[in-house]
């Protein structure tokens, strides 16, 4: 599995990404994840709509939370073609959990706990926490990459008004 080092740190450490380097151009690589009802999800689901994939360490540490709240908001003002999927190892059990405390409909939580395989096929599985980075991709309604942002230090935030744009610039 290919290794990158550079991109990320955790609280100021270098981190090492596992797998491919995603571009925007490229197309969207497909995953299977499931839902918090533990149904199979998979890109495809998806063909047509506007995509925001944000993958997160876990729903449970305050910066996520914080993160996709934002984007549970943020979702309620797009349009019906734009989806906003958050992605996490977190078990969909806790998913759910996590959702119905915070009030989250909008944003669809999905977990990659069974065989990482949004992790491997994006390229965002940190080897040293066994967690996914804090990343975002847009995709479009062809399944090509439009955006994307690896967040420089994991306990930040992401540019949400960067992410809105690419967005925008979209529908």
């Amino acid at each position: 599995m290919q290794e990158r080092k550079g991109i990320i740190t955790f609280k100021g450490n270098p981190m090492t990404l596992l797998g491919p380097e995603i571009r925007v151009g490229d197309k969207a690589p497909d995953f299977h994840v499931v839902d918090t009802a533990l149904a199979p999800v998979t890109l495809a689901d998806f063909r047509g709509k506007v995509k925001v994939l944000s993958a997160v360490p876990s729903l449970d540490t305050p910066t996520c939370d914080t993160e996709t709240r934002r984007f549970n908001q943020e979702a309620a003002k797009l349009p019906e073609n734009a989806v906003v999927l958050t992605i996490s190892l977190d078990l969909p059990f806790a998913q759910k959990r996590w959702c119905a405390a915070a009030g989250v409909d909008k944003v669809k939580t999905l977990s990659d706990y069974q065989d990482r395989s949004f992790a491997s096929a994006y390229g965002v599985m940190i080897k040293e926490l066994k967690l996914l980075s804090r990343s975002i991709f847009v995709v479009d309604g062809n399944d090509v990459v439009r955006y994307v942002q690896h967040v420089g230090e994991v306990a930040k935030e992401p540019d949400y008004d960067a992410v809105l744009t690419a967005v925008k610039g979209i529908l």
